[in-house]
């Protein structure tokens, strides 16, 4: 008997070392996300449904006709699906998930709980992720997929522990498919996941009609990490405490002012080996002010993590030296972000000529960037895009898909 199939490949996304980075600063089209191959949740199912009648053919001896039918196994599951979004008011969001750079940061003491004490400038960059939720007709269980191996998909995952923290404090039994698109690298100083985190409770509360206040869900996020309620501020903020006590304040720098993030493929744990005898002695809130009256330079942007970073990995610190050599008067300053192991250069979206000559600099991490920020009750959009995409039953074609 004669037959056909029609096949939806989900294919991962491999992880560009950022080689031929885009210029995140200048308009991009949606189109640019969703790539040949790829295959959501939704669109899956309704390719499974069409699979009923397989083929037809002709008996040879009796010249009746015979039809296969196919039984589709998925079919209660599509029914299920059918109902979550006829009764919900949104069913589907894709959101951008940006990370951020600490212009300086200072490590002002040791708590109690084994913390350390900072004072830092952070902001947001339009460097980030792409997250699509959509409304699973599960109550009981998150299901997360992403495009990067090695990405944790259960609730060691902050996605998942934010979605629980949410169900947790308001009683809601929203339950969820999450796809992760993943560009922000692991281990960078960016803080790829506590973005991720933010950016997973502002979805649920949206699906759960906002009953939680922004500043509600920053106050909650400090539950699962240090640096997640940042995410929660405009995009430019004086940080203290363990990081969770967020001061805004109106960007010091110039939103169009670009950088060029490098970064190398170790990580560093830098803060078993930080002494804080030998930390900087600069008053952090002077820093501030000199930044907001003169702008960005080599001199303000201190970070205390640098020393220890370097010592655990004396390439990351020659990796510095060396883009600050070969780019005198390209960049206003240069840096690490955050526990590392990024270098930023401040000024210029261009990495030095070196970068793509040298062999030992072959497999990093390159991209462009800016800064970005984002309005009250707004979630941030990548520049140029209209990514923050919501769908509802009665509007699927808002949908990014």
């Amino acid at each position: 008997m004669a037959s056909s199939q029609f096949l939806c490949n989900q294919n991962l996304y491999p992880f560009s070392n950022g080689r031929k980075s885009s210029n995140l600063c200048k308009k991009s089209s949606l189109s640019a996300f969703w790539r040949p191959g790829y295959c959501n949740f939704h669109q899956k199912l309704q390719f499974q449904r069409t699979l009923i009648v397989r083929a037809t053919a002709s008996d040879s001896k009796t010249g009746r006709k015979q039809v296969e039918i196919v039984y589709d196994p998925d079919e209660r599951l599509n029914k299920l699906a059918d109902e979550v979004d006829k009764n919900a008011c949104l069913s589907r969001l894709t959101l951008f998930s940006p990370c951020k750079i600490n212009i300086f940061l200072r490590i002002t003491g040791k708590r109690e709980d084994g913390f350390h004490d900072l004072a830092s400038l952070f902001h947001v960059i339009s460097l980030g992720d792409k997250i699509k939720f959509s409304l699973s007709p599960s109550k009981t269980k998150d299901s997360l997929s992403t495009n990067v191996p090695g990405v944790p998909l259960d609730d060691t995952n902050l996605i998942i522990r934010a979605l629980n923290l949410y169900r947790k404090k308001t009683s809601s039994d929203n339950f969820f498919w999450i796809h992760l698109d993943k560009k922000v690298p692991t281990g960078a100083g960016l803080g790829g996941g506590s973005s991720n985190a933010a950016t997973a409770l502002w979805a649920a509360n949206q699906f759960n009609n906002c009953v939680a206040s922004e500043k509600e869900l920053q106050e909650w996020s400090s539950e699962i990490g240090s640096d997640i309620p940042f995410f929660f501020s405009h995009g430019a903020a004086y940080c203290t405490g363990r990081g969770e006590v967020v001061q805004d304040i109106p960007p010091p720098i110039p939103l169009d002012m670009s950088m060029v993030l490098i970064k190398p493929q170790q990580a560093c744990p830098t803060a078993e080996r930080l002494r804080l005898d030998q930390t900087s002695k600069v008053d952090p809130v002077a820093l501030l002010e000199k930044i907001s009256e003169k702008g960005i330079s080599q001199d303000v942007c201190i970070n205390d993590l640098e020393p220890p970073a370097f010592e655990i990995l004396p390439s990351l610190k020659k990796l510095k030296q060396r883009v600050l050599a070969a780019g005198r008067g390209q960049y206003d300053a240069v840096f690490m972000s955050g526990s590392g192991s990024t270098i930023v250069g401040i000024g210029s979206p261009d990495p030095p000529q070196f970068v793509y000559d040298d062999e030992d600099y072959q497999d990093v991490f390159l991209s462009e960037a800016c800064f970005l920020t984002r309005e009250e009750n707004q979630w941030y959009a990548e520049p140029g895009t209209t990514m923050n995409s919501f769908s509802s039953p009665s509007d699927v074609s808002s949908t990014v898909e």
